[in-house]
């Protein structure tokens, strides 16, 4: 043991340099691996429509349409530019643009000339970018901690992430915004150091704060609840400063001494970098895109709902195991493993915190990491029960703190690994399961057996060609109630997998089903007396599916007869089978 400790400690550069590429090797192949197995969802379909510089709104509704049509938005186009993208997501979407500039770019490099859009391709990007976060997860590690242990661990635990590897699986622009975010970071932490010294950070790294916050809201709105939690962070070494001063100097001096200017003109810089984005926003909260954050009654019986999504989110992005789509006895067996796992965690942060409070050499880790975590618990929890937007209804919405929470584990782990040594590896043990558990994690995810898409098309489609079979000449018509790119998102997964199969031949059916997009407007019935006018114009026979058509509809009526026989629970997607004799 005496002589590894000695290779280690001569070698050290070399052995992190190594183990870093290890983490990068092993990051790249949890985000590469089953890329393009998982089918797109109705948000996917909206980052690749805009980034070819189309719309949603050029798909006709209201009328009968074929598989074609439907899925012409995502045809690839050449003649697009990026100001077809920005125009595109001005009209019709609730996002920023940078994102979607960038993937305009990346499929014009690196997609056919033409055809439908790669499924591949477009993820690649950000899988690119979910691994680029690893090595930056190094950075922020060492820079916070100086200690390389807590470094490696923080890269280690960023290339296995389980919830890392679902974003970067995502064609979507979470691991981008997640990659600014710890730029940010790493400004803050560098500023902070400056203002322990008394000193005021350089013009460089301010210019560099502004620019890189900019940006990140420029890539995602919720960057800003980033840049809330750091402003209350700063805040909080502002006050007791402000103490300290007041009374020995004049008024201004002690309210704004030179490194705080320097701070306020970062913060100022920041609001007008982002005001342009700022002013689009207001329009965002009684957007139809959004209004699905308002859920239930939390202040009555959904009460503890957010809390428990909460907690559960934290966990995976640290370790998962098998929950969906397995028999109930795993997922039984699953679930205790990741309660025990939940408990544990809770109990070593808590421990932490209680010892970490008298020490002082990481005062900085408390007052940077543990009051990130505190602060953006506070705002989550605080637009759920205060504004009625519960943001824990989505996993993607956590990634504003989800690098800070690595950050958090690894900081604990490390203590553990350091307090260890080569004749007890008990405490290195400890460390050693939890990154072997984050990497099963990352299995389940790739192998669609935790994170599963919100919308599987997959799935209806099997069942809408094993009910096919009994009739394979009469024709289809799959029918959804339209309120915005959403449901136009859900059909055009249906039919991406109906061509998907049609693709590789093993279709037994005669063409492709077609499709009815009925838009529903305040009043539902004016949905439903389209439906009946399409209906009376499709030659007979022919089978009619209702997908996620929330609006009255009587088809016995129209000589419709139900058939419920064909059924499997498919998320995303409630759907029922007529035959129009």
């Amino acid at each position: 043991m005496s002589f590894l400790r000695l290779y280690l400690r001569k070698n050290s550069i070399w052995v992190h340099l190594w183990l870093v590429l290890f983490w990068l090797a092993v990051g790249i192949g949890l985000r590469f691996t089953n890329l393009d197995a998982k089918p797109p969802w109705s948000d996917e379909w909206a980052t690749l429509v805009f980034s070819l510089g189309h719309g949603f709104h050029s798909i006709p509704l209201d009328r009968v349409i074929s598989l074609d049509t439907l899925l012409l938005p995502a045809q690839l186009d050449n003649t697009t530019q990026v100001k077809d993208v920005v125009e595109r997501l001005m009209q019709e979407s609730t996002h920023p643009p940078l994102y979607f500039i960038l993937t305009h770019q990346w499929l014009k490099l690196f997609s056919q000339q033409d055809g439908l859009v790669s499924i591949a391709s477009a993820r690649s990007l950000s899988a690119l970018l979910g691994v680029l976060g690893i090595p930056a997860m190094f950075g922020l590690g060492w820079l916070l901690s100086r200690s390389l242990v807590v470094s490696q661990i923080a890269a280690g635990l960023m290339a296995i992430s389980p919830y890392g590897i679902y974003l970067a699986q995502e064609t979507r622009h979470y691991t981008l915004a997640i990659l600014w975010i710890i730029a940010s970071l790493s400004c803050l932490i560098v500023a902070v150091r400056h203002l322990q010294k008394n000193a005021p950070p350089p013009n460089w790294l301010i210019l560099t704060w502004v620019i890189v916050n900019s940006i990140g809201v420029a890539t995602h709105y919720f960057m800003g609840l980033a840049l809330v939690t750091e402003t209350i962070i700063l805040l909080g070494f502002w006050l007791p400063d402000v103490r300290s001063r007041f009374g020995s100097k004049s008024l201004i001096n002690a309210l704004f001494p030179l490194p705080w200017r320097r701070i306020g003109i970062a913060i100022l810089g920041t609001l007008i970098g982002c005001s342009v984005w700022i002013l689009a926003w207001r329009d965002i909260p009684d957007s139809q895109l959004t209004s699905w954050l308002s859920y239930g009654n939390l202040w009555g019986g959904e009460f503890l709902e957010p809390i428990g999504r909460h907690i559960a989110w934290l966990a995976t992005m640290v370790f998962l195991l098998p929950v969906e789509g397995t028999p109930l006895v795993v997922t039984i067996i699953s679930g205790i493993f990741l309660a025990l796992g939940i408990v544990w965690l809770t109990v070593t942060l808590v421990q932490y915190w209680q010892k970490s409070r008298s020490r002082p050499d990481n005062l900085l880790f408390n007052k940077i990491v543990v009051r990130y975590i505190l602060v953006a618990t506070l705002l989550v929890f605080g637009f759920a029960y205060g504004f009625d937007r519960d943001l824990t209804l989505a996993a993607r919405f956590q990634f504003f703190y989800f690098p800070i929470f690595l950050l958090l584990i690894a900081i604990v782990l490390a203590e553990r690994w350091i307090e260890g040594n080569f004749q007890e590896w008990n405490r290195k043990s400890i460390v050693i399961g939890i990154l072997l558990m984050g990497f099963l994690g990352g299995l389940t995810v790739i192998y669609d057996y935790g994170y599963q898409k919100p919308d599987r098309p997959d799935i209806v489609v099997s069942v809408m060609m094993e009910a096919q079979k009994l009739s394979p000449q009469t024709p289809i018509l799959v029918a959804i109630v339209h309120k915005n790119h959403e449901q136009t998102g859900e059909m055009m997964g249906i039919a991406w997998e109906w061509q998907k199969v049609g693709a590789k031949g093993s279709s037994p059916l005669q063409g492709y089903p077609q499709f009815l997009l009925l838009h529903k407007n305040e009043d539902a019935n004016i949905a439903t007396q389209n439906l009946y006018q399409n209906l009376a114009l499709f030659p007979r026979p022919f089978n009619i599916w209702l997908v996620n058509f929330s609006a009255p509809a009587d088809l016995e009526q129209h000589n419709c007869n139900v058939n419920e026989n064909f059924k499997r629970k498919a998320s995303g997607y409630d759907y029922r089978l007529y035959h129009c004799l």
